[in-house]
């Protein structure tokens, strides 16, 4: 028997899996999260190809950490149930929208229109465990909250365009109200010393306003395609505007805090900076072509780039990580079924006003 098919050799690799595979939380789904909205952002800016690679590569995490989520589901039910009660986990309903809406941008209809299915059973059977362990002060992760459900309402609205499906409209508008709600309760909530001590989700504050945004100018959009709505058009743009400007408010404060209190190190958590900067091209892009401001799509061409790059070097973070996790030289930061597992969603720091609601 050779070295390579040794029973220590297996042992080792299965080891190596091992870590690598408790180390993977609720949080990932941030991958294809961050993945997909770059490769939306690049379509938009009329990179097909490069587009394409990026889509590949949220569709083959998308199935990676299904399959991930099944094992658990069936041999890890404690971990599944601490996991399921953290905001975090919703990242996996947000990265089958977004990955559902650049499908659908493809042409395949049918692909997200069996993603915004799978999207909402998964919103539906963990919205109301994290509201029911809801914490406050919230961190940069709770806002995914609102982000899963704009991205039900962004697929949505793509989809009414494609199928010619105005009730589908008419329902978008139901996660898109909800959405907003979920942001502000998160934000009255929100610990803004996150914006010093956060691990790269702390750029949810302004993604998920700016997820809100695209949602506003593709549901403007549908609606002047479709024929819908025409007195309520011009409110339409003006919402949209609206939501941009405020979008834009939140970049020079998540930047200047970036710049202020680095963080170098990877964590999964900055996967959750990836798809905020890439959703400020996307839902430049958008608000641009509905209100006709050539300005707005000046500056989504430019920062496309920027989330280009920010994506690169996160990705490099994560193989670099893994490879190390590989080999033994880090060891998973939560054991299965451990408690330890919270902390990554809440304050690194005790406080006495943190308590559930």
């Amino acid at each position: 028997m050779s070295l390579a098919e040794s029973p220590e050799t297996r042992q080792g690799d299965s080891s190596a899996l091992a870590r690598i595979l408790a180390a993977i939380p609720a949080a990932s789904g941030a991958v294809v999260m961050g993945t997909g909205i770059v490769s939306v952002a690049l379509f938009l800016d009329g990179d097909e190809t490069l587009s394409r690679i990026l889509l590949v590569v949220a569709g083959v995490a998308w199935v990676a950490l299904g399959l991930i989520l099944a094992g658990r589901v069936l041999r890890d039910r404690a971990r599944f149930h601490i996991e399921s009660r953290l905001p975090a986990a919703l990242t996996g309903v947000a990265g089958t929208g977004v990955l559902g809406t650049r499908l659908a941008l493809l042409g395949w209809s049918w692909a997200g229109i069996i993603l915004l299915v799978i999207a909402l059973a998964l919103w539906l059977g963990l919205v109301q465990s994290v509201l029911r362990n809801w914490t406050v002060p919230t961190v940069g992760a709770s806002f995914v909250l609102t982000v899963s459900t704009e991205s039900l309402a962004l697929l949505a609205a793509v989809l009414a365009v494609s199928e010619h499906a105005h009730w589908l409209l008419y329902a978008s508008l139901v996660p898109f109200v909800l959405g907003l709600a979920f942001y502000l309760f998160v934000l009255t909530r929100f610990d803004f010393r996150q914006l010093a001590v956060g691990r790269g989700d702390h750029w949810v504050s302004g993604g998920a306003l700016a997820i809100s945004t695209v949602v506003a100018g593709r549901i403007t959009i549908a609606a002047k395609t479709l024929g819908m709505f025409g007195g309520e058009h011009d409110a339409l743009k003006a919402i949209a505007l609206g939501l941009w400007v405020l979008t834009i408010l939140w970049l020079p404060v998540l930047v200047v805090a970036e710049a202020t209190y680095r963080r170098l190190h990877y964590d999964v958590r900055r996967w959750s900076t990836v798809f905020p900067v890439g959703m400020y091209a996307a839902c430049s892009f958008i608000v641009g072509k509905a209100v006709v401001e050539s300005e707005i799509t000046d500056f989504a061409r430019v920062w496309v780039w920027v989330a280009v790059a920010v994506w690169l070097v996160v990705f490099a973070g994560m193989l670099h990580h893994g490879l190390q996790l590989a080999g033994g030289e880090q060891q998973p930061t939560a054991q299965t079924g451990s408690t330890s597992l919270l902390p990554a969603d809440r304050p690194p720091y005790d406080t006495p006003t943190s308590t559930a609601i």
